[in-house]
Parts: C-alpha cells; sequence; structure tokens
C-alpha cells in the first residue's frame, strides 16, 4: 500500500515539474512584461547558479536578496524615459525676450552734436548703437538701432538709394543658405521681418530698415542692416530723401 502511495506521489511530482517546466519555457519564449512601478521594490529572477536550475524556480524558491543581490528600488523619476529628465523646467526657461523693457537709452531725442557732418547726413554709430541725424547748430536726432552680429559689421559711406513704404523681403541666396527655414518671399505688412519702411542704401543689399521685433533695438542681431523700431524709422524716412548720404562708423 506504501509502495502505491509512494509511487502515485513521484509521479504527481514529475507531472508538477513538468507542468512547472513548461511554463518556464513559456515564460522564456515570450519574455517577460515591462512593469512600471512607483517608489516599489521590483523582484527579478536570480541570475546566478544554484541546486534549483535557475530562471523560473529559483524566482518562485530563491532569496535572491538573501543571496547578496538585494531588489532594484528606484524613485519614480528614475524609471521614466529619459526624455523626461531632458525637458528644463519652467523656471530654467530663457524668458520671453519679447517682455523685455525698453531701455530709454534708445528712445528718440534731440542731443548735441559736435561731429564734421553737415544737417541732413545721417551718422550711424555701430559700436553704441545709434543713428544720428544731424540736424545743425550743434544738435542731431538721435535713434536706437539694432546692428550686425559679430561678423556681419560692417562700415563706410553710402547714399540712400531707394525707399519703400512695407517693403516686401526676399532674403538673398547668402542668407537662405545659412537659414534654409526662411521663407523664399515676403509680402509686406506688419509681420515682415523689414517693417514699415525701409531705406536702401546704395547697391549693396544692406537697408535702414523698421523690425517687429523691437526688442532687438540696442544688440547685435542683423546680418548687417540697421533695424530700427517701426515708429522710429517711420519719422526718419519722413525727414530724409532719396541720396541722404549715410556714414556707418
Amino acid at each position: 500500500m506504501f509502495r502505491n502511495m509512494s509511487v502515485a506521489l513521484l509521479a504527481s511530482a514529475s507531472l508538477l515539474c513538468a507542468k512547472i517546466d513548461s511554463a518556464a519555457a513559456f515564460d522564456r519564449s515570450v519574455g517577460e512584461p515591462t512593469v512600471i512601478y512607483a517608489n516599489q521594490p521590483v523582484r527579478t529572477a536570480y541570475a546566478g547558479g544554484s541546486n534549483m536550475g535557475g530562471g523560473f524556480l529559483e524566482f518562485l524558491f530563491g532569496g535572491g536578496a538573501d543571496r547578496g543581490q538585494p531588489y532594484p528600488q528606484e524613485p519614480a523619476y528614475q524609471q521614466q524615459p529619459s526624455y523626461y529628465q531632458q525637458q528644463p523646467q519652467y523656471w530654467q526657461q530663457e524668458a520671453d525676450p519679447r517682455q523685455r523693457s525698453f531701455d530709454p537709452r534708445f528712445e528718440k531725442q534731440e542731443v548735441a552734436y559736435d561731429g564734421r557732418e553737415r544737417a541732413g547726413t545721417i551718422v550711424i554709430d555701430t559700436t553704441n548703437k545709434f543713428l544720428y541725424l544731424v540736424q545743425g547748430n550743434g544738435h542731431a536726432l538721435r535713434y536706437g538701432i539694432g546692428v550686425g552680429r559679430p561678423g556681419f559689421i560692417w562700415s563706410g559711406v553710402k547714399t540712400i538709394s531707394a525707399k519703400r513704404e512695407w517693403p516686401d523681403w526676399t532674403p538673398p541666396a547668402e542668407m537662405l543658405a545659412r537659414r534654409p527655414d526662411l521663407p523664399r518671399h515676403m509680402e509686406g505688412g506688419p509681420e515682415n521681418p523689414l517693417g514699415a519702411r525701409a531705406m536702401y542704401l546704395g547697391s549693396t543689399l544692406y537697408r535702414i530698415h523698421g523690425s517687429n521685433e523691437p526688442w532687438t533695438i540696442g544688440t547685435n542681431v542683423s546680418s548687417g542692416c540697421i533695424r530700427m523700431r517701426n515708429e522710429d524709422v517711420i519719422d526718419l524716412y519722413g525727414r530724409v530723401p532719396v541720396g541722404t548720404k549715410v556714414v556707418v562708423l
């Protein structure tokens, strides 16, 4: 009788092992599911050797932590994909430059002028970012401007060869090579980078023009053009004719 019970127990044990082995084989064939935990320990199968055969059996009956391999536990933010960790926090993002207050130094104003240029001449002080319209009698109207970035600053003497109200803008090939994302042509209007008025300098591509980015006045920002606030370029435009001498320092 006992012999028959032993045989039955052995048969049951063999059947159980066969089912476990079958489950382990299925587990290996489909791979382990990915589970994201929030501040919870993650128990993994013990990878080292043992007398239980490793893998599924070791996971069920073994003690990974007892064998010197504690279960990993990470803070929730470390379990997130890496691109979440690369996003800057709102306080680290650069402030919107459009909210920058306009420096009163660059407001249009009448100032003393002791230069040698005659009345009616435009003098551009690139370093200090001012444009002067000489009035005579030791005075000039001074406007704040934006000038060329490093590598795009120039100097010389030109004349205003043409004037345009709400000019169209066609970026030159050199600019498109640097910025292929720019439009090939843009009609004049409030969103146009040339702003409300443009005064063309000689046969060059340089202009004195308005801007749809008034917060850039007082900075090195352009590809060589002289930019002004729209209200200032409209005022200057009405004061100077074609043929006006322009001295860029």
